[in-house]
């Protein structure tokens, strides 16, 4: 596979935030910015993850810079642990990406990829009609946080009624911070997460980092994948996905939380979108079908350059 990994650089770009504060962003990029390639950047998940179980995307860094970042209140960048839900909105992270492009001098032409919930974001951003965007990868993600929840708790169903009774008591005595349930959780994990056994290291990496601090994960979306009490609980866009004018790829897995079922309400929203499929993965086939994800999804960023 090919990768850039000695053409690396990382740094932070300074973010003011609505009340004048100034924050940081943590940056990664990988390969030549300046490239015949458009950059792509790179959303993580969560919200409340880090880059770090993206890290396989370096290999589409040949011929185009790869732009990984972690979002505010995750992994390298600043922290608020005693703020709430009126300061992590949708809106803030979508400042916050705008603001990466323009000081990495993106403006004029780069790629997004947007893995689950960063495909919530990369939709978000898609809608601000952003200049320069040449198109949009919409990966293990949805159109909305409740079809998103629905879908994950029809596959919830489905696990051994041991562990179902388990998850069913601790969400109901609020003891969602016991060990037996993140045991349970792992269950179901292990079958629409990433179905690798042993989970790559930087996939148990970014999972390290929300247990560090789980202020933005426990406060937008909840205690796990399928539990959601968060702030985003309701957020959808499906009415809007008219509106999104770039070319836009759909990926998932045929075993991804984020169904197949999920993805025809983004192809027949988004005029003009594709969607492949990883039969063998679940929500995360950029480690699952490493080899054959890099393949698609770089054919598709040279179609767009």
């Amino acid at each position: 596979m090919a990768q850039a990994a000695d053409q690396t650089r990382e740094g932070t770009v300074q973010f003011e935030l609505a009340n004048g504060e100034v924050a940081e962003t943590w940056f990664r990029v990988t390969g030549h910015l300046e490239a015949g390639g458009a950059p792509l950047v790179l959303l993580h998940g969560g919200p409340g993850a880090t880059h770090d179980y993206l890290l396989s995307m370096t290999d589409l860094a040949a011929g185009r810079g790869v732009v990984h970042y972690d979002q505010l209140g995750n992994g390298r960048s600043t922290h608020y642990p005693e703020r709430g839900a009126d300061f992590w909105t949708v809106d803030l992270f979508v400042r916050e990406l705008h603001n990466l492009v323009d000081a990495l001098g993106l403006r004029g032409r780069h790629h997004v990829l947007g893995q689950s919930w960063g495909g919530f974001l990369a939709q978000e951003y898609a809608l601000t009609q952003p200049e320069g965007l040449q198109s949009l990868v919409l990966a293990d993600t949805a159109a909305s946080f409740p079809d998103f929840v629905e879908a994950a708790n029809g596959l919830r169903a489905q696990l051994p009624a041991e562990v179902e009774a388990t998850l069913r008591r601790h969400e109901e005595a609020r003891t969602t911070d016991d060990p037996a349930y993140a045991e349970a959780c792992q269950v179901f994990y292990a079958r629409h997460v990433c179905r690798l056994d042993p989970w790559p290291e930087e996939v148990v990496e970014a999972f390290a980092w929300i247990e560090r601090d789980p202020t933005v994960y426990h406060t937008m979306n909840g205690p796990s994948e399928f539990h959601v009490i968060g702030s985003i609980r309701d957020w959808q866009v499906k009415d809007r996905l008219g509106e999104i004018r770039v070319p836009t790829l759909l990926v998932s897995g045929r075993h991804d939380e984020a169904t197949p079922a999920l993805q025809q309400t983004l192809l027949a929203g988004i005029a003009g979108s594709e969607w492949v499929c990883f039969e063998d993965s679940s929500h995360t086939p950029h480690v699952e079908e490493r080899e054959r994800y890099m393949q698609v999804v770089g054919d598709w960023l040279a179609r767009y350059d």
